[in-house]
């Protein structure tokens, strides 16, 4: 016999922390409190409100507790394309980060579009998301700054915006540029073509601006670019075949990549017709390092983002500003991005 009310199924939603409560025998604060808490209740009583949640089929009402919070345990990640593997890894850093500190993320793909950026900064705030991270289309910051006096704040991902009042995790991606293209002309190549777009993204811009630098260096050397409407493979392959399109002797002798998806489209070009141009005729050097880099037919050289690191941080920098850290003020971090050198540039 027992004296504990009896298991009454209901529908989903419909029971409530007091239903908890009382099939447990403890009180609402205590069921509060292994949800919320749970170092604050002893292994025995969370045991037995847990046991109660799972017999009654409770489910915690996510939307109510926006409410009394103002915020809910969620943060938004915004990436410019989740197909990328680099994107992957961010997001990956930043979920775990989260996790550690008893928050989930929300993961949304902007497709390197405007529009699709500010639905999903609306969405997040409806939701009452914590906070964002961002890996934005473009430098201007005004939608973040009204996002923020709302109560939202948000960490820049992977690029530095010149608006210092937001925190930022990025990589040199000048030095990047620079180091990628001064390995190709260390090669003794002299004719180099970039090849990336839209030349309007920061990363692009900067992997461009570092390569020019280095081009500077030897007078005798010059950078084509070529510039491709997204940074995919197919867009990657679309601008391998315009270069093979064309006589041999105009072949670029090298080509820089402004990342991996784009250098992996390169590569299946320039090889399409059964012969290895891939290095013999024409050096690669990709962008990321992502993971299936090195297992590529030709495996590519390219200069490494720490990827997941640069989730965690960026993470770390918002729970700094959500949660209150004495004297917060907003930081930049910049990683130093490393050339990992392998077959393809022929190095």
């Amino acid at each position: 016999m027992t004296d504990r009310p009896p298991i009454v199924r209901a529908e989903p939603g419909s029971v409530s922390i007091r239903d908890v409560a009382l099939r447990a025998g403890v009180s609402v604060g205590t069921v509060s409190n292994v949800l919320n808490r749970p170092g604050k209740v002893s292994v025995p009583v969370a045991e037995r409100v847990q046991a109660a949640i799972a017999e009654l089929g409770f489910v915690r009402n996510d939307a109510a507790r926006r409410l009394r919070l103002g915020h809910s345990s969620s943060f938004g990640l915004i990436v410019l394309d989740a197909s990328n593997p680099f994107f992957t890894d961010v997001a990956r850093g930043a979920e775990d980060e989260a996790a550690e500190h008893g928050y989930s993320m929300l993961l949304a793909n902007s497709s390197e579009s405007l529009e699709r950026e500010a639905t999903y900064l609306d969405l997040f705030e409806s939701q009452r998301t914590r906070g964002v991270l961002i890996s934005p289309v473009s430098s201007d910051s005004t939608r973040l700054v009204a996002l923020r006096s709302r109560g939202i704040p948000a960490v820049i991902v992977d690029r530095r915006l010149e608006d210092t009042r937001f925190s930022s995790v990025s990589v040199d991606d000048v030095a990047g540029g620079f180091a990628a293209v001064a390995h190709l002309l260390a090669l003794g190549h002299r004719r180099v073509a970039f090849v990336g777009g839209p030349l309007g993204i920061g990363q692009v811009s900067d992997r461009l601006q570092g390569a020019r630098q280095a081009v500077a260096v030897h007078p005798d050397a010059r950078l084509e670019v070529i510039e491709t409407p997204a940074l995919s493979v197919i867009e990657g392959r679309a601008a391998g075949l315009a270069v093979t399109a064309r006589s041999p002797r105009e072949w670029p002798e090298a080509i820089f990549a402004a990342n991996d998806l784009l250098a992996v489209g390169v590569l299946q070009a320039m090889n399409m017709t059964g012969e290895s141009h891939v290095p013999r005729h024409v050096a690669l050097v990709g962008y990321d390092d992502i993971a299936f880099a090195s297992a590529t037919v030709v495996p590519l050289t390219s200069v490494r983002q720490p990827s997941e690191a640069i989730g965690r941080t960026a993470v770390g920098l918002l729970l700094e500003e959500t949660e209150g850290a004495p004297g917060f003020e907003p930081r930049q971090v910049v990683f130093q991005p490393e050339l990992v050198v392998r077959e393809s540039s022929g190095g």
